[in-house]
């Protein structure tokens, strides 16, 4: 699988990332319950395929993800670039909150690794800047974790280029971890200019848009506590709108010998700017499917037929009174 430059670092990233959120099995913004010898599995496959990374968040499964992602891993932590993030806390009633306080970070970083039996971690992300006063303050710590050994790299994630402009004043910012899929497009206005302009990397995650980019979704298949529930995306009328485009998808797709998943990250991945696009998975088809996107350039005839196909679904959504993302 090829490999692209993390901006400015000396990370050499798969084109597709490993995504550990949805084994970390059922919280507050879970999936559904998780067999944890699925994930180890998913993971395994994921680096026979030639992926090189993983990441992770201490949040997912509060906590959870990170210990299934040491079991898959050990033995063979050199062969992998692991990335997490810190700001995502929660209480002893798994309530969670944005806290990006000096103390605060520290401790989320030392649990961090101790949860994932590691020295240092590759990659450490700020999850959400919500906690908008102390940004300065949870940056500057990452800055200081970096300096002793514990962090490589930091990098943010759901960043404004305004608190990207304030981070990266105080310490390089590495990455941006945005949403970026064929449905959630804002990046390309703002965000994405600002880190080819300052040589940050951009990790792009849902380019399957959490499952609706897949060609396979199923809203009645999904666990009564998955989060999905409350996305507007997989709620009328967005839902039959979404389904409805994606079946216009899958003729590009078969074309070519793939699936509407592969057509969705490899659409991603057009462009240069991003390092990676972060692909979750709950078992070893799902990656074995998603993975095969890497190394696929979508022909230009086929980018405009999905411009248009994108155009009017937007119309349509806004003719139904629908939720567009701003």
């Amino acid at each position: 699988m090829d490999t692209r430059q993390l901006g400015n670092t000396e990370l050499q990233l798969s084109e597709i990332g490993f995504g550990a959120w949805a084994i970390g099995g059922s919280w507050t913004f879970g999936w559904g319950a998780q067999d944890d010898s699925e994930s180890i599995a998913a993971i395994h496959r994921a680096l026979e395929l030639g992926i090189n990374w993983i990441d992770t968040a201490a949040v997912y499964g509060l906590g959870h993800s990170e210990e299934v992602v040491a079991k898959a891993v050990a033995g063979r932590r050199h062969e992998v670039i692991i990335a997490t993030k810190c700001s995502q806390v929660w209480d002893d009633r798994g309530r969670v909150s944005t806290v990006l306080l000096r103390d605060s970070v520290r401790k989320e970083a030392e649990a961090s690794l101790r949860r994932l039996k590691t020295d240092v971690i590759d990659l450490y992300q700020i999850h959400w800047p919500d906690d908008d006063k102390h940004v300065e303050e949870g940056w500057g710590e990452i800055g200081r974790l970096i300096e002793e050994g514990k962090v490589r790299y930091g990098g943010v994630s759901n960043f404004t280029v305004g608190h990207l402009e304030r981070a990266h004043a105080l310490h390089p910012v590495a990455s941006l971890q945005p949403p970026y899929s064929m449905f959630r497009r804002s990046i390309e206005g703002s965000q994405m200019p600002w880190c080819v302009e300052h040589n940050v990397g951009i990790l792009a995650y849902s380019p399957m848009q959490s499952g609706l980019l897949t060609g396979g979704f199923d809203i009645h298949r999904l666990a009564d506590d998955d989060w999905r529930h409350g996305s507007p995306e997989f709620n009328e009328p967005n839902l039959t709108i979404n389904l409805g485009f994606v079946e216009k998808l899958k003729p590009i797709a078969e074309k070519h010998g793939k699936s509407v998943a592969q057509l969705a990250i490899a659409w991603t991945l057009r462009r240069p700017e991003l390092t990676s696009a972060i692909a979750g998975a709950r078992r070893p088809s799902q990656i074995e499917e998603t993975a095969a996107a890497a190394g696929w350039r979508i022909e230009t005839d086929d980018l405009e037929s999905i411009e248009s196909l994108l155009a009017q679904r937007e119309q349509t959504i806004r003719e139904a009174g629908g939720h567009l993302p701003k």
